[in-house]
């Protein structure tokens, strides 16, 4: 069962400012928000955990340092390894212990960070670090050396110190992770490769240290030992190579493996292909494999598996040596890495608009950060998780928590008024100047991760400087440049916050967030101020209604307003049922809305809920509810509107429908059947004083079965869209007529060109219409075998 929210009035600070649970005051509410045009070029924010200027005059610098620990769930012959990340300020404690998986070809990696210790490098440490991670990212990134050897000559120069970038280290983890070992300075020290020097680093070959000699390469005499695990370099063909090992039995004389009809000689071989003459034919072949690409392994699905490289056999002389030592193992892991920073720089993004929140609650308010971050990351971002179950709830949240205040507020105004009133607040553009005002499109993550465009920490031949603002509270964030952001997402992005509040804190933590956005709510109860002196149980069978809804109205005059219709205003009748169903509209919405969130989270998409609640909250169902309870036999409505209800009666007697939801009622229906549903759970919430669980409890019943995933219809508008888009076919826009309260849509689909399929709908609504014109087409696909 649901939690029941306070009714004890709110305060809270916003602001500095004490905020009180008065009624609200629409004049300020509802004025035209949408006056200004919306500017869709939007900030892109930078947490400023990420951000410090580089200063080469510190002796000594402090860094953080992290370990990001990566686990293989499944066999590979090459092993993740852990990477440290340091930073120069210290994580909170919500994003320093969190753990999440990678999807790679292969399976998934499950990846956490563990605080680790804080050291102090030297400035010169610090540039060395640097050098390194330019070196592989560039490397990983571009896949060749292009404008590396310009980069790292202008870091050496100490260009572009003391401006504001991404400052922080990622570097490779000793094997034994214990202080101060915890960084392989080794392979930190590997850049740049020097032939003539042995690092303190370099083990002593020399016999009887079971090396087998030097080798010649482009960088000259090379020891074998450092020629093995290196990163290397061939000009001949512009290719960067891994190389794990010597091929025993392999040098530049032996036979190439059969690649065609006539067998060679490695040195013929690369005298007939890139007239290059084998000067030390002798040596043995390295083997080497070709290197890693950079992609984006937060991405929802599997990537698409690719035949792993085929082991390639390298001349040492023809190698100019890059980075040594360095393992295929930690160049496989700094590959991953900007898909893991990536996802950090989201947490950190999403910790800093919670904080900005909650910088002046007074209420014990506790919001997990990744709820935060599934509220701020849309569809199009293509990971496992978006806003759209969230948006889906906190728009339920929304449209009930504005309907029930302004229905109090605002006891004398007529239903139209109401929705006119309660449009001005909900509407995307309302929404959008709200979240505008807070500066929420700069936390928006709208986009897919492009780890091409992913930047270098330290790397400053881009366009990597940020410029700092104060989003809220004097809060310091940065900016990185602008990007489209379009009103419609703004507007998600603060249904999705309500519903992550909603869903993690309960009610009050979902009216704070509202009340600091904007949109000033609250849930206390003020009681519904009547006038009529009436006896319901002359027009109406009290007795047999309270059996029905298996609830006691305390007002029944409550009943009887919620079962009269606007034809029959009689001078002994309180009132029409449509300021009742403009209430019960929204809590019904929302209670079913929760029920269906907390009954199903591991649903298998975010859209999933969408669909349950589009099968489970609409006019269909709620009119064959009440034809099934039998409603419309205690309805106070004109001889037209009872005609109606008639036929509708016998329309749904002839479909023999068991259940109460689905996409595919093609019969007209009278909406007042669907309205009487929602103005008795109106009047039920009114009666007793806002208890949204009690409307539950009693109006459930009658819409039972209710839909499961099992049940559930298939969405056709949705099937339909998604299978245009992926064959690439138009939809074009429909042609709409409508007569006597019966719509006509006729819908074209066009393939290359040429209209491939078309139909028209005669139904109740242009809702239903859209409904049933898609499930044709898509009966039609699967008939013709076209999709």
């Amino acid at each position: 069962m649901m939690s029941k929210e306070t009714m004890e009035p709110i305060d809270m600070e916003i602001d500095g400012t004490q905020q009180s649970a008065d009624p609200l005051v629409v004049e300020e509410a509802t004025q035209e928000l949408g006056s200004e045009p919306y500017d869709d070029e939007q900030p892109s924010y930078v947490p400023a955990e990420l951000v410090k200027p580089w200063c080469s005059n510190d002796a000594s610098v402090l860094y953080h340092c992290y370990l990001i620990q990566m686990k293989q769930n499944f066999c590979s012959h090459i092993p993740v390894n852990n990477v440290v990340l340091g930073l120069r300020s210290e994580l909170n404690c919500d994003i320093a212990n969190m753990n999440f998986d990678l999807v790679v070809d292969k399976g998934t990696i499950t990846v956490n960070f563990k605080k680790a210790t804080e050291i102090h490098l030297s400035s010169e440490q610090v540039l060395q670090c640097r050098r390194f991670q330019i070196t592989i990212f560039r490397i990983l990134v571009d896949c060749n050396l292009q404008n590396l050897k310009e980069v790292l000559e202008r870091l050496s120069l100490g260009q572009n110190l003391g401006v504001e970038s991404i400052n922080y280290l990622l570097l490779p983890a000793a094997r034994m992770h214990q202080k101060p070992l915890i960084i392989d300075w080794e392979c930190v020290m590997s850049v740049p490769f020097r032939s003539e020097e042995n690092s303190e680093y370099h083990i002593d070959c020399s016999p009887p240290n079971n090396c087998s000699g030097v080798l010649h390469t482009k960088n000259g005499m090379v020891c074998t030992c450092r020629v093995q695990n290196s990163l290397v370099y061939t000009p001949h063909t512009s290719l960067l190579y891994c190389i794990t090992g010597l091929l025993d039995d392999l040098n530049g004389n032996s036979l190439l493996r059969p690649r065609g009809r006539r067998a060679r000689t490695y040195k013929t071989h690369y005298e007939e292909k890139h007239g290059i003459n084998l000067r030390v034919d002798q040596q043995l072949l390295l083997k080497g494999r070709h290197i890693f690409r950079v992609q984006n392994y937060l991405l929802s699905c599997r990537q698409q598996r690719k035949k792993e490289s085929k082991p390639v056999e390298l001349p040492p002389e023809l190698c100019s040596i890059v980075m040594s030592p360095l393992s295929i193992s930690n160049l496989y892991s700094f590959s991953i890495v900007p898909s893991i920073m990536y996802r950090l720089e989201s947490l950190l993004l999403a910790l800093n608009l919670k904080n900005m929140i909650l910088d002046r609650c007074t209420e014990n308010v506790t919001i997990p950060t990744i709820k935060v971050l599934e509220a701020i990351t849309t569809k199009g971002c293509q990971e496992n998780f978006n806003l759209e179950s969230l948006e889906t709830l906190g728009d339920s949240f929304l449209k009930y928590a504005t309907s029930q205040q302004l229905f109090k507020t605002y006891q004398n105004n007529a239903e139209g008024l109401l929705s006119g009133q309660r449009e001005k607040i909900v509407s995307n553009p309302a929404l959008c100047k709200f979240g505008c005002d807070r500066k929420l499109p700069g936390f928006i993550r709208n986009e897919c991760f492009d780890p091409k465009k992913w930047t270098i920490p330290g790397d400053y031949s881009g366009t990597s400087f940020l410029s700092e603002d104060l989003p809220f509270n004097e809060r310091n964030i940065y900016i990185r440049g602008r990007r489209k952001v379009k009103d419609e997402t703004v507007a998600d992005v603060v249904e999705a916050l309500i519903g992550a509040f909603l869903s993690t804190g309960g009610g009050i933590a979902a009216i704070y967030f509202m009340n600091w956005v904007g949109i000033k709510v609250d849930l206390v109860h003020i009681p519904y101020e009547r006038h009529f002196q009436v006896q319901p149980e002359k027009l109406i069978d009290v007795r047999y209604l309270k059996s029905l809804l298996n609830y006691s109205f305390r007002d029944p005059s409550l009943l009887l307003e919620a079962l009269t219709h606007t034809s029959c205003m009689l001078p002994k009748i309180p009132g029409c049922y449509e300021r009742l169903e403009f209430l019960g509209d929204a809590v019904l919405d929302y209670v079913i809305t929760f029920y269906l969130y907390n009954k199903y989270r591991d649903m298998s998409s975010p859209g999933f809920l969408t669909d349950m609640r589009s099968a489970s909250v609409n006019n269909d169902c709620y009119a064959l509810s009440a034809v099934k309870a039998g409603l419309h036999k205690h309805i106070l409505a004109s001889d037209n509107v009872d005609n109606d209800i008639a036929n509708t009666v016998n329309n749904f007697g002839r479909l023999s429908i068991e259940s109460t939801f689905g996409w595919e009622i093609e019969t007209y229906f009278s909406e007042v059947l669907a309205d009487i549903i929602e103005s008795l759970a109106g009047a039920i919430f009114v009666d007793s004083e806002y208890d949204k669980d009690i409307v539950f409890q009693s109006i459930r019943p009658l819409l039972e079965p209710l839909v499961t995933p099992e049940t559930m219809p298939l969405n056709h508008i949705r099937e339909s869209k998604d299978i245009c888009q992926k064959m690439h076919y138009i939809m074009k826009k429909p042609v709409i007529y409508t007569s006597n309260g019966v719509v006509t849509r006729t819908i074209e689909v066009e393939a290359k060109g040429a209209v491939m399929y078309k139909h028209t709908s005669t139904v109740s609504n242009n809702k239903t219409a859209e409904k049933v014109a898609c499930k044709y087409f898509l009966r039609s696909l699967k008939e013709t075998n076209l999709e």
